[in-house]
């Protein structure tokens, strides 16, 4: 009887677009919700304090910040062992293809970025947010993708996956440059002591997790008190697991990859799409996007991402810098590049960075994300739905 009822959802959780459903799912019931009558307790929920730790040692943080910094630096250690695989031994290995998505990443920051000035020129208060429509939302771009299971080529994922982790790491650097005001030296140069311990840990190829867990816990503290977006001590720390090519039954990277995607696709992926994607649409209306700012925003995501992606990546390719992703061509790879204008989560974070005293100019980044994302999503989608063929 038990086998018998669980046996839909066991099939449904072996279905590569799984993840990509529920994320979807998580995202539309927090939309729902955050304008609803729920919407003063989901709120609420969210920005209720938890402390984690014991006694006086330990940290005080809001339940949305608890799941943006502490469970997305998990998810971005993932994505990072996935990409570090793919560099030493897979799609990646090959000097030309792992130049495209940085070449690509570059392009996709720097069109938009100036898709936005462009139309915000002479307003010196709107030209603050020139770096909005420069982030793509790597969870959500990959969600979407995962609807498509195998109609995509494993290599437009892998490509998809890092640009989006370059391009987050670019954001991470104009947040810090940009938009920080009190970076901390001190936890800086502790962070740099947590790397060079966990740097002797992998030259000495140390093989046992538990080590780089404490010391990444610590790298991961260090990191959120210096100022810098906490989510980028996952990198940090997934750079430095070590792997075993040639045996890789003894790889602790291997082993970790597969022990933490589970939880990663059905946990923490979901979990960050329902805390983000409540967005109150209260009192604002679609005249607003005819406003400089939110215009800017979604030219950027939806149009300059997608010439920057897509045409930084054809003219490498053309001039012979780079290569096309194995098994793809370029009616795929152009859906793809609109993929990455799911700005999304991202956007709104660098958003709320540069208006954050301005409820008028936050209201403008709300609807200008919203409709670059859900226009980049929509056509990307059927864009690659079109153009490939099941396997």
């Amino acid at each position: 009887m038990i086998n018998y009822i669980s046996k839909p959802f066991r099939w449904f959780f072996k279905l590569e677009a799984a993840s990509g459903l529920v994320l979807l799912f998580a995202a539309i019931i927090a939309l729902f919700i955050s304008n609803s009558g729920l919407a003063d307790l989901y709120f609420a929920t969210l920005n209720k304090y938890l402390f984690i730790g014991i006694n006086n040692f330990g940290l005080k943080l809001s339940v949305l910040h608890w799941i943006n910094d502490a469970l997305m630096a998990i998810f971005f250690f993932f994505v990072t062992l996935e990409i570090k695989r793919e560099f030493l031994q897979g799609e990646l290995s090959n000097i030309k293809q792992a130049l495209l998505p940085i070449i690509a990443a570059v392009g996709g920051m720097l069109v938009p970025a100036l898709f936005y000035v462009f139309i915000n020129l002479g307003d010196s208060e709107t030209l603050n947010g020139w770096a909005i429509p420069s982030a793509t939302d790597i969870a959500f771009s990959l969600g979407v993708l995962s609807l498509l299971g195998k109609r995509v080529p494993i290599s437009l994922k892998i490509f998809l996956t890092a640009l989006a982790i370059i391009d987050d790491l670019g954001a991470i650097v104009i947040i810090a440059f940009f938009y920080s005001g009190n970076i901390q030296i001190t936890y800086l140069i502790l962070m740099a002591i947590a790397l060079m311990v966990l740097f002797v840990f992998n030259k000495f190829n140390i093989k046992i997790f538990l080590p780089y867990l404490i010391i990444g816990i610590l790298l991961w503290d260090f990191t959120h008190q210096s100022g810098i977006h906490a989510t980028i001590s996952g990198v940090l720390l997934a750079l430095l697991i070590p792997h075993d090519v040639k045996d890789q039954s003894k790889s602790l990277l291997l082993k970790l990859e597969h022990a933490i995607s589970p939880y990663v696709a059905f946990g923490i992926m979901p979990l960050f799409a329902f805390a983000n994607a409540g967005v109150s649409l209260d009192g604002i209306g679609f005249s607003t996007l005819l406003n400089p700012e939110p215009l800017g925003i979604v030219c950027g995501l939806f149009i300059g991402k997608q010439i920057g992606v897509f045409g930084f990546s054809y003219l490498s390719v053309k001039f012979g810098f780079a290569e096309k992703p194995s098994n793809s061509n370029w009616l795929n790879f152009y859906g793809v590049a609109i993929l990455t204008g799911i700005g999304f989560t991202m956007s709104l974070f660098v958003g709320n960075l540069a208006f954050e005293t301005s409820q008028q100019y936050l209201d403008g980044v709300k609807i200008g994300v919203l409709v670059g994302s859900l226009l980049s999503t929509l056509v990307g989608y059927f864009l690659l739905l079109l153009s490939t063929k099941i396997k």
